[in-house]
Formats: structure tokens, C-alpha cells, sequence
């Protein structure tokens, strides 16, 4: 796991707007210990799914049939940029809206094509 503490925001990335924001976590935020250290809480977790993906490795894959199940989170614009560090946005990932098997959206983190 590499570092988030050497991470610096790249400048050409929007601004967190104010919260509460929804993100769709399927890799290691699924634990509560992760996210306990990543941005300080375990929060409420939902079960939540988000089809037309499937998960392959770090990354989702665009897949028509397929759904990924993970969690939905509610967090703070604070919260939201300790999130972005530890996923390192902009870096290894990029951070896009996607609508949930229930008609929500939230965030999600897909790997950039060009990361390690």
C-alpha cells in the first residue's frame, strides 16, 4: 500500500463540494477498520450494488450483465478528501458518478488505465 501521506491533491482535479456525499465502496473500504483509519469513523454502511460493472482486481470493468456488490457511504467533504488521498485521485484513481441498483448515485473509484 503506498503512502497517502506523500500525496498532494493534483491541481487540475475539482474542488470537494460541501457534503454529504454518497460513494460506493467495493475493495478494502468494505472494512470498518479501513475506514476507521482512512478518515476517522466506520460510518452507517448500506449494502448497495452497482450494475454494468465487475470488479477486476483493484478496477471496475465496464461488463453489461454484471453487478458489483459493495457498500454505500455517506461522508463529509472532509471525509471525502481523506478518501481521495488514500485513493490517491488523480493518481491511481478517478472518482465519477454512477447510479446504484436502487436509482441512487454516488461516487465511485475506478483505477486510471495508465497506474501501477
Amino acid at each position: 500500500m503506498l503512502s497517502p501521506w506523500t500525496y498532494e491533491r493534483p491541481e487540475h482535479l475539482a474542488p470537494i463540494g460541501e457534503g454529504p456525499h454518497a460513494l460506493f465502496v467495493y475493495g478494502t473500504l468494505t472494512h470498518a477498520p479501513i475506514r476507521w483509519v482512512v478518515y476517522g469513523r466506520a460510518g452507517d454502511p448500506e449494502p448497495a450494488s452497482l450494475p454494468g460493472y465487475r470488479r477486476t482486481g483493484l478496477d471496475l470493468k465496464a461488463c453489461a450483465d454484471c453487478t458489483v456488490e459493495g457498500l454505500a457511504l455517506t461522508v463529509s467533504a472532509e471525509e471525502l478528501a481523506r478518501l481521495d488521498r488514500y485513493e490517491r485521485l488523480g493518481i491511481r484513481y478517478l472518482r465519477i458518478r454512477a447510479e446504484l441498483s436502487d436509482g441512487s448515485t454516488a461516487w465511485v473509484y475506478r483505477r486510471l488505465p495508465d497506474a501501477d
